[in-house]
């Protein structure tokens, strides 16, 4: 069939339509690419082109409170390749193996994966600058030293369940390290160059080098003073006692700044995969809970003084060894009791019938919002991981023995850092603070202050004229009663015993297994310190609270309060001694007195003389010390000055 010649122009004009349509599009389209989406289409481009050799910022340090250095980062360069540069694999890998002690078949898999960098891992991360030399000095294409860090920690166990640690890519795993890891982590750094599709460096093409942001520096409450002197006793108690734990806590009870922590076992964070996971994942003043004991029993005299349930001085109390409550038969540690006695007096004997007479008088819903005011049963707040809250009676199950054994600090479960804030709260005035760690982080480069914690006042719990006579009833458990170990001469000590029993697995209570701890705090007047001390089942010894772990708050408390500048100042309660406690005198005043003058003299004190002269010049300790009796005191004798 013929087509007339109208029908093939009019197929002509339409193909040439759709033609100059057609051509127009592509024009309009690549005018827009090239005009509009140029630049982006380009960055696109150079990101497939782009590889980057990261460079690790370096963590902040952590220090404490008096700018001591607790950790910080040293150098440590990893083994990076890039596949695609490596020339030969084979003798890559056999070198590399060697250089690093590794498995040659497992190298050779790491540098052949199509990827466009790997690591040799573990051999190659955080090597010496030793071993980085010589792997440079190989001179192997595609084999590049990335600059890297890792932890270190100068004083190895010290302090090591607080600071935590951080592993291989210096992320933070445990302790401050993982609480505080946005502060103390830093941007990452890298070098960036362009390579095609095969891995080759393309030519004439520049490196182009972003320097690493390193982290803030982490500073805590801490004071290393305190801490080495806790550290040193509790490993006198460890070695002395050869208990299954020890925790140990001081706290600024004004604002409830943890000065110490720490437990036993320890370990040391720069080799923390040569422990057990539960020695470092458990940081036992916030981890662990146990029945406090005698230490409670400072929650159950708060609130009956707060209450005006009991006159110290003026009321009495008869304690036959025993109270029966509800059919229940409660016994007093002390076997035949403590027979009349004022109230004071309980509380400085810790006598448990005692104090269930003050919890009855308080009454349950009263005593136990007081318990939950002083904050157990909840968590303290403290910026610590695996913090627990304790087990308080739950108010359906909660009856007279309920009741009258909360009083005396058995049936609930609570932790050590409860109990301290707690009895700060106490002795303090009455404020119950959240404790912290963490006082503030600087900025690495400049030293600025980039945020800080402050003290946290959750209530007032007790009154200020409560808390003054609570302060005053602990200074006499120091003085007079169950806490007399933990007496200081010339420091104002008070203070409460703790004796628990350990809870069997299948019910009931361990026999002679006990956990034992002191409380204490001082100037009493003017508290500045709490130190708590905890011994799980310590061997050898009578397991009292009042035995173990008394003197050694006593050795803490002394020392501690030397160390920050605390003057002495005798307290008006004198220490009674019992048959068998170490006997104070005070030392004489020797200066220009002659030997026979001495000699002549009735002292307590052997002297010790040095010198040729016939007259005391100088004398140690000087005098109005207190010192033990049988101590010797040394003089030197010399010419007696006009």
């Amino acid at each position: 069939m013929r087509v007339s010649n109208v029908t093939v122009r009019r197929r002509l004009i339409i193909a040439l339509i759709i033609g100059i349509f057609l051509y127009g599009a592509l024009g309009t389209r690549l005018g827009y690419v090239q005009l509009f989406k140029g630049h982006w289409l380009m960055d696109k481009a150079e990101d497939l082109w782009s590889r980057d050799v990261p460079f690790e910022a370096k963590r902040g340090k952590i220090l404490d409170r008096n700018g001591d250095v607790l950790a910080y980062n040293i150098s440590a360069p990893s083994v990076l390749v890039v596949p695609a540069q490596v020339q030969n694999p084979e003798e890559t890998a056999r070198k590399l193996a060697n250089a690093l002690m590794a498995s040659e078949e497992k190298v050779y898999r790491e540098i052949t994966q199509r990827k466009s960098k790997v690591y040799i891992k573990p051999e190659g991360m955080k090597i010496t600058n030793e071993k980085a030399r010589e792997i440079q000095n190989l001179g192997l294409p595609g084999v590049m030293i990335a600059e890297d860090s890792k932890r270190h920690y100068p004083y190895g166990e010290f302090l090591s369940h607080v600071l935590g640690f951080s592993g291989i890519d210096n992320q933070g795993l445990v302790g401050s390290e993982l609480i505080y890891d946005d502060i103390l982590s830093g941007t990452q750094g890298r070098v960036s160059f362009y390579s095609d599709a095969k891995g080759k460096l393309m030519p004439n093409q520049p490196e182009v080098y972003t320097p690493p942001k390193d982290g803030n520096d982490l500073i805590l409450t801490i004071d290393s003073g305190v801490q080495k002197i806790m550290e040193r006793e509790i490993d006198v108690a460890v070695a002395k006692y050869n208990p299954d734990h020890v925790i140990a806590i001081a706290m600024d009870p004004n604002t409830g700044e943890i000065l110490g922590m720490l437990s036993r076992p320890d370990y040391d964070p720069g080799r923390f995969r040569e422990y057990a996971p539960e020695v470092y994942n458990r940081n036992l003043p916030v981890f662990s809970m146990y029945e406090p004991g005698s230490t409670f029993k400072i929650i159950t005299l708060a609130a009956a003084l707060e209450e005006g349930k009991v006159n110290l001085e003026e009321e009495h109390f008869h304690d036959p060894g025993h109270v029966t409550v509800a059919g229940a038969r409660l016994r007093c540690w002390k076997r035949g009791g403590h027979g009349h006695q004022s109230f004071l007096e309980v509380v400085e004997n810790s006598c448990n019938p005692g104090f269930v007479e003050l919890g009855q008088r308080l009454g349950t819903e009263t005593l136990f919002q007081y318990v939950y005011d002083f904050g157990f049963g909840s968590k303290t707040g403290i910026d610590m991981q695996g913090e627990q809250k304790g087990i308080i009676f739950r108010p359906e199950n909660r009856g007279p023995v309920e009741t009258a054994t909360t009083a005396f600090g058995q049936g609930v479960a609570v932790t050590p850092i409860q109990q301290v804030a707690a009895v700060s709260a106490a002795i303090n005035g009455g404020y119950l603070y959240q404790p912290y760690i963490a006082k503030e982080w600087h900025d690495s480069e400049t030293n600025m202050v980039a945020g800080r914690n402050t003290p946290v006042l959750k209530k007032q719990v007790i009154s200020n004229e409560t808390s003054s006579k609570v302060r005053e009833a602990l200074e006499s458990v120091v003085a007079k009663g169950t806490g007399r170990n933990a007496y200081v001469e010339g420091y104002r000590v008070g203070g409460k015993t703790g004796t628990a029993q350990k809870v069997a697995p299948g019910g009931g209570y361990l026999k002679d297994n006990h956990i034992v701890s002191f409380i204490g705090f001082a100037p009493a007047d003017d508290p500045q310190i709490v130190v708590y001390v905890g011994v799980d089942n310590p061997k050898g010894t009578v397991q009292f609270g009042g035995v173990v772990a008394a003197p050694i708050v006593g050795k803490i408390i002394d020392d501690s309060l030397r160390y920050m500048g605390v003057e002495k100042r005798q307290s008006p309660l004198q220490k009674e001694y019992f048959w068998g406690d170490d006997i104070m005198v005070e030392v004489p005043d020797l200066l220009g007195m002659t030997p026979q003058e001495i000699q002549n003299s009735y002292y307590h004190l052997p002297i010790d003389p040095t010198g040729n002269g016939k007259y005391v010049l100088r004398q140690s300790p000087k005098p109005g010390t207190k010192v033990k009796e049988g101590s010797i005191i040394r003089v030197y004798l010399g010419d007696k000055p006009e």
